[in-house]
C-alpha cells in the first residue's frame, strides 16, 4: 500500500484527490444505487483506483435514487495543498438509457468550453479527459456487475461551482459558467507546482489556437496591472514564479516570440540565472544593484548603502541621487538579455525571449 503522505521540507503533507476523482467517485456510487440496489446515503462509501494508483474511498452523500436515475455526491479533499475547490461537493446523477455507451455532461456549476485549445472541444462540458475515462470505467464496473444491457448517462455538478470558479483561471481560459473537472493523476500532491504550470500549459495552448504568435507574460498582479494600463491591447498570461518553465511551455506550444513584463524587483533575478523568481531559490537583488553601481564608479559608502536597502525602488532612489542610475540599468538590461538567450540557446529553443522592466514609482524602465 502507498504511503498517503509526502515529505516537503521534513514535513508529513497528506495527498488529497482531484475534482476528477470525486466524479467518478459519484458517479460510480450513484451507478451502484441505480443498478445494484446500494442505496444507503448515510455516509456508504465507495471506492475507485485513481490513474497515480492510489485507492480513493470517499463517503458518499446526498443519495437519491428512483427507478431510472440515482443522484449522490463526494466531497472534494484537497490534503495538504488544499484550493478553492477544497470542502465542495460534486454531484453525480446517473440516468439508465436504451441506447448503448455511455454519455457525460456536465450540469450546474460545472464549466463549458468557448474557446478553442483546450483538453475539450467548443460547447463541451469541462471536464478533461482524463476524469472522463476514469468515470468510464467506474460506470463499466458497476453496469458489468449489475447485468444491465442499456446504457448509462451521467451528469456531473458542482452547487457552488459557478461561485468557486471566479477565483480561477477559467474566465481567461474561456471555461464559463463554473469551475473545470480535472486531474491527470487522480491525486493532489501536497505543495505541488505542477498544478499551476498545468494551468499555464492550457492557456497558452488555448493562445496558440486563437493563432497568437507572441505571448506576453507576467509574475502576478503588479504586472497585470501595469500592462491594463500602458499595453491594454495586450493579453498577457500570469505565470507567477514560474519565468523559465513558461518560456519551456511557450516553446513547446510553437510561439515565436515572448515578451517577459514585470517589475524590476523580481525580473532582475534573471541577471543571476533565477528563472524561478521564488525567494526560497535565493534573492541576490541588493547584491546586483550593489554590483552594477560599482562597475559604474560608486564607492564603497555607495554600495554598502545599496546593500542595506529594503526595496529595489529604494535603490533606484540611491542610484539617481548618485548620478549613475542610467548607466547601471543599462548594464543590468544586458546581462538580463545574455541570460535570456542563454537559457533559450542551451535548450536549442528558436524563439526569441526579451524582458520588460517596469517600477511602481518610474514607470518603464527599459527592455532586455
Amino acid at each position: 500500500m502507498r504511503e498517503d503522505y509526502k515529505l516537503v521540507d521534513g514535513k508529513k503533507l497528506r495527498f488529497g484527490f482531484t475534482t476528477g476523482s470525486c466524479a467518478a467517485a459519484a458517479a460510480k456510487g450513484a451507478a451502484a444505487a441505480l443498478l445494484l440496489g446500494k442505496k444507503g446515503g448515510g455516509g456508504e462509501a465507495v471506492y475507485i483506483d485513481t490513474p497515480a494508483g492510489r485507492r480513493f474511498t470517499p463517503r458518499l452523500y446526498d443519495m437519491v435514487c428512483g427507478d431510472d436515475e440515482a443522484c449522490c455526491a463526494v466531497k472534494k479533499d484537497g490534503g495538504d495543498d488544499p484550493d478553492v475547490t477544497s470542502g465542495c461537493l460534486v454531484r453525480a446523477c446517473v440516468r439508465k438509457r436504451p441506447e448503448q455507451g455511455f454519455v457525460i455532461d456536465g450540469g450546474e456549476g460545472v464549466g463549458r468550453v468557448t474557446l478553442p485549445g483546450l483538453d475539450q472541444p467548443v460547447g463541451a462540458a469541462a471536464i478533461n479527459s482524463s476524469p472522463r475515462r476514469m468515470i468510464t470505467e467506474a460506470l463499466s464496473e458497476i453496469r458489468e456487475a449489475s447485468g444491465f444491457a442499456g446504457g448509462l448517462s451521467v451528469s456531473i455538478s458542482v452547487p457552488d461551482g459557478e461561485e468557486l470558479a471566479r477565483r480561477t483561471f477559467n474566465k481567461r481560459l474561456g471555461v464559463v459558467g463554473g469551475i473545470s473537472i480535472l486531474g491527470t493523476t487522480g491525486i493532489v500532491e501536497p505543495m505541488s507546482e505542477s498544478a499551476f504550470c498545468d494551468s499555464i500549459k492550457a492557456e497558452l495552448s488555448m493562445l496558440r489556437a486563437l493563432g497568437y504568435d507572441a505571448l506576453t507574460l507576467t509574475p502576478g498582479n503588479i504586472g497585470l496591472d501595469f500592462l491594463a494600463r500602458n499595453y491594454p491591447s495586450i493579453r498577457p498570461v500570469k505565470c507567477a514564479n514560474f519565468i523559465g518553465e513558461s518560456i519551456c511551455l511557450a516553446a513547446e506550444a510553437g510561439f515565436g516570440y515572448v515578451l517577459i513584463a514585470g517589475h524590476i524587483g523580481k525580473l532582475i533575478k534573471l541577471v543571476t540565472g533565477g528563472f524561478n523568481t521564488h525567494s526560497k531559490y535565493g534573492d541576490a537583488r541588493q547584491f546586483i544593484f550593489a554590483s552594477f553601481a560599482a562597475l559604474n564608479g560608486a564607492d564603497s559608502a555607495l554600495t554598502a548603502e545599496l546593500l542595506r536597502c529594503a526595496t529595489s525602488e529604494a535603490a533606484i532612489d540611491i542610484l539617481q541621487e548618485a548620478g549613475i542610475w542610467e548607466p547601471a540599468l543599462k548594464e543590468i538590461l544586458a546581462a538580463a538579455r545574455r541570460r535570456l538567450d542563454e537559457f533559450c540557446s542551451r535548450r536549442l529553443y528558436s524563439l526569441r525571449c526579451e524582458a520588460l522592466f517596469f517600477s511602481s514609482k518610474h514607470g518603464f524602465l527599459g527592455k532586455a
